[in-house]
């Protein structure tokens, strides 16, 4: 099993900026895609970012220019460095990691969600 915690939520003004952070823990052998999602009161998930163990980065339109992934995999890491803040961006993050079990067998995580709350 594969424990992810987030930190670093909360509430900022439109404009500012958030750094969120997550740490996998546990068993780990391999660890692919790490990545953030959120969701909006009343809306589905939707990504934000992901990242390869190579270090490519993936955004959505929505954030890119704003918003910067990278991951540190020594520490199991992944960070989303968030600025110019929208209230748009008003959600909870969620981070996901792609796991593979024994090298091979590929499981989803996910955190449990942290708070970032945009006020105008």
């Amino acid at each position: 099993q594969v424990q992810l915690v987030e930190s670093g939520g909360g509430l900022v003004q439109a404009g500012g900026s958030r750094g969120l952070s997550c740490v996998a823990s546990g068993t780990i052998f391999s660890l692919g895609s790490m990545g953030w999602y959120r969701q909006a009161p009343g809306k589905q998930r939707e990504l934000v970012a992901t990242i390869t163990s190579g270090g490519t980065a993936n955004y959505a339109d929505s954030v890119k220019g704003r918003f910067t992934i990278s991951r540190d995999n020594a520490k199991k890491s992944v960070y989303l460095q968030m600025n110019s803040l929208k209230p748009e961006d008003t959600a909870v993050y969620y981070c996901n990691v792609i796991h593979y079990r024994l090298g091979i067998f590929r499981e989803d995580y996910w955190g449990q969600g942290t708070q970032v709350t945009v006020s105008s």
